[in-house]
């Protein structure tokens, strides 16, 4: 697969999944429970309870419902605190990996160089693969808590698991993929540049290797060419060194008197 389109869907995913854990955070009913309304019961009221991570909520057949919002921070149940915890700072780490991984995809023009990119894209699917196990862990840990509860005989109201915990973790599934895919791509892009580098490297060793060769033909040439220059002074000399002596010889004679060259 071609490596933008694998960011193109790695994006796409881990967007889809930050938008579900951002969107379970705020929904109703994370345990739900409803008493009444069994056949043959000698009750006949039937009312529905429900939790978030907000508030706690029931109502009654004639839909009059009644809620009780979660007081500050440090009186809230101490599960309560952890999942709120653990979802806030998956959510916010989501956001720094969407900021990281658009400014290192190969369809952006910013970010500046290659390895600027591939590591910012890199970080980035590390910061999406994070806020996805922590979402997931606080998804796990409210629904331990309502387990825990349900299988209590001391607890008369047992609660079940609501939406927002599916979708939640649904959504953890698609940010982790997503980190996955963008993981995949900076792979490949650094594989194609290890590649490339082994392929210079080749190079230049063949250009090394050859460098010998060439010092070698370049040495017989010249020696050849010197030998070729004595070997020409050699059968060149005798008739210079003849020469020479020829005028050095008239040069050193006698004068010749005049009168003897007329007689």
């Amino acid at each position: 697969m071609n490596i933008r389109v694998l960011q193109i869907w790695g994006f796409l995913q881990t967007i889809l999944g930050w938008t579900f854990i951002a969107c379970s955070l705020a929904m109703e009913g994370w345990k739900v429970a409803a008493t009444g309304g069994q056949g043959g019961s000698a009750v006949f009221t039937v009312a529905w309870y429900w939790s978030s991570l907000w508030r706690a909520c029931s109502t009654d057949s004639n839909a009059i419902s009644n809620c009780y919002d979660f007081p500050v921070l440090w009186s809230v149940e101490y599960h309560v605190q952890v999942v709120r915890a653990l979802l806030m700072s998956g959510v916010a780490i989501g956001v720094l990996g969407f900021i990281l991984s658009m400014v290192g995809m190969e369809c952006t023009y910013i970010g500046g160089k290659e390895k600027e990119k591939n590591r910012a894209i890199f970080i980035g699917s590390l910061c999406h693969n994070t806020s996805g196990v922590l979402a997931a862990a606080g998804y796990a840990v409210y629904a331990w808590h309502v387990s825990t509860e349900y299988f209590n005989p001391a607890f008369q109201l047992k609660y079940d698991l609501g939406t927002p915990l599916f979708l939640g973790w649904v959504g953890c599934v698609f940010q982790i993929t997503g980190g996955l895919f963008y993981l995949v791509s900076v792979y490949k892009l650094w594989s194609l540049e290890d590649n490339t580098q082994d392929l210079m490297d080749a190079e230049e060793s063949k250009t090394l290797r050859s460098t010998p060769t060439n010092l070698s033909v370049i040495s017989e040439l010249s020696s050849k060419s010197k030998a070729s220059t004595v070997s020409d002074l050699c059968l060149h000399s005798p008739s210079t060194v003849s020469k020479i002596s020829h005028k050095t010889q008239t040069l050193l004679a006698p004068d010749v008197p005049l009168n003897t060259v007329r007689d």
